[in-house]
């Protein structure tokens, strides 16, 4: 007798408190609290067959026994298949209850792992049904949209998730009455609000409200610092990161971030000794490893290259497709003048990243410095069609086209296009006039060079080339009859092609520059 009751002291009591018959526990019953359980189970088992055997005959008592080990094998076996993944398991729960939130949103978590945000919505959104009041659930729902790009219903979700939290009271601390992890709504709505740039005070007050709750919530400080950057308050980013720093003086994310501070603030000095001391704590952070390699190399001292190469090559071995970390060591390679390697690294960045603005331009003016125009212009031609804005890489391209291509449209075009984008460019504006002569029309060439040294007059060499155009002029006027070349020379134009104003023609074709002897280029 004393051996049954043990056994179903054992089987019962400790199941008692998990077993929702006295009050509701609020959680998933766990296969732990089954351990003792099945302790005494086993016990009852034995003490079963014990009685059974001074009864009925051995045999029938060994059926009985391998009976009830036959079956509960079976029903183990098919057990095993709900432990298949946290989905099966999850999903045999909610065969057994469809009452129970935290079985709908561990589901929704096992899907959302599997990047199958569609199918983890809809349990999300259950788990909401089943408990309108579950905080949880919806930062869950909210965080879904997220990742479905649907910005509008997250942030719908996340405010309906900040109401739900309990409203502090007076005399009391408001910390110490929130999950931790409910917190999150205000981390992941000011992300989200953030995310447009005239919401930015909107997303710091957020920040503001959760490091209010819980004084030592890193993640918010560093959030809140980000946030602080952007709207150009580095000195305050600087005060909430060394506060953060307080609590977590081992973050190397927060080092980091100081580092990005003083860059902003133009402090290398400073930027360079916290972005060390957050390598020092992660030597492996690629953010730290790639900005302090790129702060090494643009302080220009030789002995420091060494240490921003070995950095670059570090993030290499991690990750061969960072075109940044290509680009940046191609910048090293021009720095020791080795423009082989440096030519590599160039064409390997533009291959990971078409678009690739700076490794584009760089490694066209690499192959246009090594006497290889024709090689560069195919990278220009791209930089342009990526980024139509580039001046100098419009600049260089119309150098080609005049110099070595001898194509005059495209290099016009490409001069009209920069002063599109600035029409006092004098580089651009000059080289249009030199198109112009390259023409033979020399009265707009006149006009485009007057109207250049207007805008410029302490450009000596624009000075200096429409003398030799005024020279070329006065020459052509003093030969007799027509000719092909003066009918080209003195034809009508339109000033306003280079920026100059209706009547600019008649007007710089009378006034002249006073001719003091040209250098005949």
């Amino acid at each position: 007798m004393f051996i049954s009751r043990q056994g179903l002291a054992f089987m019962i009591l400790p199941f008692l408190p998990a077993s929702n018959l006295f009050f509701p526990v609020g959680f998933v019953i766990a296969e732990r609290v089954l351990y003792m359980p099945s302790m005494g189970f086993c016990i009852l088992v034995a003490y079963g067959f014990q009685l059974l055997s001074e009864r009925w005959s051995r045999k029938a008592t060994w059926c009985c026994l391998g009976f009830l080990l036959l079956s509960h094998s079976v029903k183990t076996y098919n057990r095993n298949a709900d432990w298949e993944s946290e989905y099966t398991i999850f999903m045999s729960g909610l065969k057994v209850n469809q009452r129970n939130a935290k079985l709908f949103n561990n589901v929704g978590h096992a899907l959302e792992s599997e990047g199958k945000f569609e199918e983890a919505l809809q349990f999300f959104h259950k788990a909401v049904s089943v408990q309108e009041d579950d905080v949880g659930a919806h930062i869950n729902v909210g965080r879904t949209y997220n990742h479905l790009k649907m910005f509008k219903e997250a942030e719908q979700a996340y405010l309906k998730a900040k109401s739900l939290l309990p409203k502090a009271k007076p005399g009391e601390s408001y910390q110490a009455r929130i999950a931790p992890n409910h917190l999150n709504v205000f981390l992941n709505l000011a992300n989200l609000i953030s995310k447009n740039a005239t919401r930015l005070e909107e997303a710091d007050l957020l920040y503001r409200q959760a490091i209010s709750m819980r004084s030592d919530y890193t993640q918010a400080y560093i959030n809140r610092g980000d946030i602080l950057i952007k709207l150009n308050r580095t000195k305050e980013a600087q005060e909430v990161y060394e506060r953060a720093l307080l609590y977590d003086s081992t973050n190397p994310d927060i080092y980091y971030n100081l580092g990005v501070v003083f860059l902003e603030q133009g402090k290398a000095s400073q930027a360079l000794a916290y972005l060390d001391k957050a390598l020092e704590f992660d030597p492996e952070h690629e953010q730290a490893l790639l900005n302090s390699a790129i702060l090494l190399q643009e302080l220009g001292r030789p002995e420091l290259r060494k240490i921003a190469r070995e950095r670059l090559l570090k993030l290499l071995a991690k990750d061969e497709s960072n075109e940044r970390v290509h680009f940046n060591l191609g910048m090293l390679a021009m720095d020791d003048r080795n423009t082989d390697e440096a030519e590599n690294w160039f064409r390997r960045a533009v291959h990971l990243k078409q678009d690739f603005r700076s490794a584009l331009f760089n490694l066209a003016l690499l192959l246009a410095d090594d006497h290889r125009p024709l090689e560069a212009a195919p990278f220009l031609n791209q930089l342009v069609k990526y980024h139509p804005d580039h001046i100098k890489g419009l600049i260089l391209l119309g150098d080609i086209y005049i110099n070595n291509i001898k194509d005059l449209d495209a290099a016009e075009n490409c001069y009209k296009r920069i002063l599109q984008l600035d029409p006092i460019n004098i580089q651009g504006l000059h080289n249009l006039c030199v198109v112009y002569v390259e023409r033979g029309k020399l009265a707009q060439a006149q006009s485009c060079l007057a109207h250049a040294h207007r805008l410029a007059p302490g450009e000596d060499y624009i000075l200096r080339h429409l003398q030799i155009v005024q020279t070329r002029i006065q020459r052509l006027r003093t030969t007799a009859g027509p000719s092909r070349e003066k009918e080209v020379a003195f034809a009508e134009y339109d000033p306003r092609e280079f920026g100059g104003s209706p009547g600019d023609e008649l007007e710089d074709d009378f006034q002249q520059q006073p001719i003091n002897g040209g250098d005949g280029q």
